[in-house]
């Protein structure tokens, strides 16, 4: 591996664990401006991509570790399970986003609900043509004690595609 290959790979890993314990202490602070990785129903086009009205980074983003991606549930919900280095790397989309958006996708994703997902610091890189240096990003994620594997429809997957999408039921379709 190159020199400087060999160095970003350092910083990033060391931005990596300076997130994580920010994170941890309750102090995360990203970037600005916020960077959001979106792997499921607020990707452009796809269900809740109305709520998503930042600037999308051209390209794919894949993540850095693994992590396991499940549709969920009768409403087919796409589920990030934070759980590093089990399931796949997962492809989406990368967008620069304002605190507005950001509080807007924060409310979509119900955070601050005890069964809502959580926004957590993750390294994602760039696909192809959007390859660069690997990025310190927002993500939406359940807990693993969230999970129930009888409630798993499909997956682990490695992307949710517009043919997963056609199987999601809004809350508001959901009796």
């Amino acid at each position: 591996m190159p020199r400087s290959k060999d160095k970003e790979m350092e910083q990033f890993e060391k931005d990596l664990l300076q997130s994580i314990a920010e994170m941890k202490r309750g102090e995360f602070a990203p970037r600005m401006p916020n960077l959001v990785f979106v792997f499921g129903t607020l990707k452009e086009g796809y269900p809740n991509f109305a709520t998503n009205r930042g600037r999308r980074i051209p390209g794919d983003f894949v993540t850095r570790e693994r992590y396991p991606l499940y549709l969920m549930g009768e409403r087919f919900s796409p589920w990030l399970v934070f759980l590093p280095g089990e399931g796949e790397r997962v492809v989406g989309q990368l967008f620069e986003v304002d605190d507005a958006v950001l509080a807007a996708m924060d409310l979509l994703e119900r955070v601050s609900e005890a069964d809502g997902y959580r926004r957590v610091p993750i390294g994602v890189e760039g696909v192809g043509e959007a390859s660069g240096s690997p990025r310190i990003v927002h993500a939406y994620v359940k807990p693993p004690e969230q999970f129930d594997g009888a409630q798993a429809r499909l997956g682990p997957l490695t992307e949710y595609t517009m043919a997963h999408a056609g199987l999601y039921r809004s809350r508001s379709a959901t009796p």
